[in-house]
């Protein structure tokens, strides 16, 4: 009996994945497809025969799990019906129809349709990926996990708006958090690395790609977390805002006429570090920055003080931090990006 799990997380500007055995845990095969939507699209895969890696454009993620399945049958292993127990996918916005996984059928398939509005750059790009690996393996199992679960442990206080009560229940309108799969997975890391129960620690998970979140997490649970109804709330991202005085589209509506859909662009597509500085890649505006370009620089120390302002939050509501862990392609691979994001905390501990 087949023990392999094969699990795709098609995010905003990217596709990863990785075959797994789940009895033993260990990797048999990963990739990821980089810088979808551009022209110089990467595709790196990591199999049996050791790693490739190739430049080619990804115009969309229909494309990207096309080259995820094509790298399988160039490279191995060989990734057949036969050969998978099931398929994980990750998704980020469940609102309140999930509170944990769920076996994908149409309904639920319409139901993360329908959570659309709520995650518009993330739910549309999950379901081009489980519909692509559905009709690639149509008879194995598709599972969906989704990020907005861990963070159902949100306490009222941390999830409530302070909208008017009768429009924020009739519009299901609070806090629901994102990225909860990676904040739960990084957490207990973190907790095993120690060598310390997790439901001893006090942690805050910074997790940064070309979407960033930060998660304040108590004894295993989800506390506080940066972002909101959507995944657009909080730090400051690739193409999204993060945070921003809700006053700023009311005077851009008024003054100069931008429409709703027009600015839903400008904060989710083309704000952020794109808007900053005209890069969304952390290689790309680091590089800008080490040329001189002032615009790069600037970005930078706004991405970095945004970061700051949410660790010294955290801090405050747990009272006492034991570890703080970074996670996702920045915060992993980025050392000035760490060192940046912690710049002036030691007065903290």
């Amino acid at each position: 009996m087949s023990t392999l799990v094969l699990v795709i997380n098609s995010g905003s500007s990217s596709i990863k994945y990785q075959l797994v055995d789940v009895e033993s845990g260990d990797p048999q095969a990963s990739g990821i497809v980089e810088r979808i939507g551009a022209q110089d699209g990467r595709v790196t895969h990591k199999g049996p025969d050791g790693k490739h890696s190739v430049e080619l454009p990804v115009p969309d993620h229909e494309i990207g799990m096309q080259i995820v399945l094509s790298q399988f049958a160039e490279h191995g292993p060989v990734l057949d019906a036969a050969h998978l127990t099931a398929i994980g996918h990750r998704v980020v916005q469940g609102g309140s129809l999930f509170d944990g996984p769920a076996l994908v059928d149409d309904d639920v398939l319409a139901k993360i349709k329908s959570l659309s509005p709520l995650a518009p750059l993330h739910n549309p790009a999950h379901l081009q990926g489980i519909l692509a690996a559905k009709h690639a393996f149509g008879s194995v199992p598709h599972v969906v996990v989704f990020d907005t679960a861990f963070h159902q442990t949100l306490p009222a206080a941390a999830y409530t708006y302070a909208l008017e009560k009768d429009i924020a229940q009739a519009h299901s309108v609070r806090r629901y958090g994102a990225h909860g799969t990676s904040h739960l997975f990084v957490s207990r890391a973190a907790a095993q690395f120690l060598g310390k129960d997790v439901a001893e620690l006090n942690t805050i998970v910074l997790h940064l790609g070309n979407g960033a979140s930060a998660t304040a997490v108590r004894g295993g649970h989800s506390v506080e977390t940066s972002m909101g109804l959507t995944p657009l709330e909080g730090l400051v991202m690739g193409t999204r805002s993060g945070d921003l005085d809700p006053a700023v589209l009311v005077h851009l509506s008024r003054t100069a006429g931008y429409s709703i859909d027009q600015l839903d662009s400008i904060l989710n597509r083309r704000s952020g570090m794109l808007g900053l500085c005209g890069h969304t890649d952390m290689r790309d505006v680091n590089a800008a920055a080490d040329a001189g370009d002032e615009d790069a620089l600037l970005a930078l120390e706004v991405y970095y003080h945004r970061i700051r302002g949410y660790v010294g939050n955290y801090y405050a509501q747990l009272g006492h931090v034991d570890v703080i862990a970074f996670t996702a392609g920045i915060g992993e691979n980025d050392d000035r990006t760490r060192a940046g994001a912690l710049r002036g905390l030691s007065a903290l501990g």
